[in-house]
């Protein structure tokens, strides 16, 4: 039996690492693709994740994520691996792993948003083969195409990154909640707001204009010499004046509609998972949540469609032992361990087989967050271009706010938004 040997870089002193004959005898060896000749190769791989994921739970007094590598390395006899894991959020991954990729880590999780900075900076490894292909029959459509970039795959997804509605179930019922335009209609009495979302925030004012026909660098986003009809639709903006300028809507500021929830003032609003504890817990036996509404726009009613992202598990273009990079990066994104996640940390999986788990779907918020991503989403575009799309979207929706943007000049700051995205 090998002895397993985890380090915690940051976080405590390096072990020293004691040399034991492998299950399949003495002495090191190359690997190419997982096969070895019979003997075990010593290695070392370092690993970045999130601090909640190194955290002492029940069954994992080192974390979850140190019990997922060890029982890789139990299932891989061709190596014997120790261990580095480093605290890395998902989002700070590009700037950590560019400043020296030759300290970065091995195997990371990262936020799918930064695949082009990390492609370009050569920070991410291209990947292939079998691991990649079960991925893909394993994982939705939206979900597989988060990590690919110009035809290739950049990583393997463990959780979608969008949002979706939640409401109070003493306010609507279920069928209420399929369209926004008859959630605003209904009366909820005094100093209660219907509806609330962050109308000045760039990440969700395309749900709006996918639901009036508008595409953004092609109807895949993934085309960007197409570019973004956006422009041409002065009619979302005029939809979304008329609901800033309804008394019973409210703009989202700073986690302020959680507080609405818990005193009873607010119906519904619009937010991702990272919120669904403290809704849960403000909202109690009227916790309420769903995929996003339709909205009655061009004469019918259309489905809002939220950005789908996602977050990921990447491999350094660098390491010493791709292969074993790899194959840790498809196991760290798979099925046991998604599963895992759920169980520990309540999050959603992309793995078909898990989150069709009757378990899964007695969950409300992964039920929400799976029906979002399989009906009411796109994916976020990974192109380019994406860079300049931020700030003439989040201009848009900040003047609609102040007030500088009116019915009068709408299709004029409609244009001007389009083509600042396409500058």
């Amino acid at each position: 039996m090998r002895v397993k040997k985890t380090l915690a870089v940051f976080l405590s002193t390096m072990m020293a690492m004691t040399s034991l004959a492998g299950c399949g005898g003495t002495g090191n060896s190359t690997t190419t693709g997982g096969e070895t000749n019979g003997e075990t190769e010593n290695i070392t791989l370092k690993v970045w994740a999130p601090q909640e994921d190194q955290v002492a739970t029940e069954g994992h007094s080192n974390g979850y994520l140190a019990t997922l590598c060890e029982q890789f390395d139990e299932a891989h006899p061709e190596w014997d691996i120790t261990f580095e894991y480093g605290v890395m959020s998902e989002a700070e991954v590009a700037d950590q792993a560019t400043k020296d990729l030759e300290k970065a880590a091995d195997v990371f999780l990262y936020s799918n948003d930064l695949i082009p900075k990390m492609v370009e900076a050569g920070a991410l490894a291209k990947l292939g083969g079998s691991n990649v292909e079960e991925m893909k029959a394993h994982n939705s459509e939206s979900m597989v195409g988060s990590v690919t970039y110009n035809d290739g795959v950049y990583g393997f997804p463990f959780t979608p990154n969008t949002y979706f509605l939640y409401y109070d179930k003493s306010k609507f019922t279920e069928e209420e909640v399929k369209n926004l335009d008859t959630m605003m209609a209904k009366d909820l009495g005094d100093k209660v707001d219907n509806f609330a979302f962050d109308l000045d925030n760039s990440w969700y004012l395309p749900a709006f204009f996918y639901a009036a026909g508008g595409e953004l660098f092609g109807p895949n986003g993934d085309d960007e010499t197409a570019g973004t009809t956006f422009g041409e639709h002065p009619e979302v903006t005029e939809y979304l004046i008329h609901l800033f300028n309804n008394k019973k809507f409210f703009v989202e500021d700073t986690g302020a509609s959680i507080a609405k929830f818990k005193d009873g003032s607010l119906g519904s609003y619009i937010s991702g998972s990272w919120d669904a504890a403290a809704i849960k817990e403000a909202l109690s036996e009227n916790f309420g949540v769903t995929k996003l509404p339709t909205i009655n726009i061009n004469g019918q009613d259309s489905q809002l469609y939220s950005f789908a992202g996602s977050k990921a598990v990447g491999v350094n273009p660098t390491s010493k032992h791709m292969a074993a990079s790899v194959a840790l990066a498809a196991y760290l994104a798979g099925e046991e361990a998604q599963q895992m996640r759920f169980d520990v940390r309540n999050i959603t999986p992309t793995w078909d087989t898990v989150a069709n788990s009757e378990e899964v779907k007695a969950d409300p918020v992964a039920t929400a967050q799976i029906l979002e991503i399989d009906e009411a989403s796109k994916t976020q575009p990974l192109v380019k271009k994406m860079s300049d799309f931020w700030s003439p979207v989040e201009a848009l929706g900040k003047s609609i706010v102040q007030g500088d943007t009116t019915l009068e000049n709408a299709k004029d700051a409609t244009t001007k938004m389009g083509e600042g995205i396409m500058k």
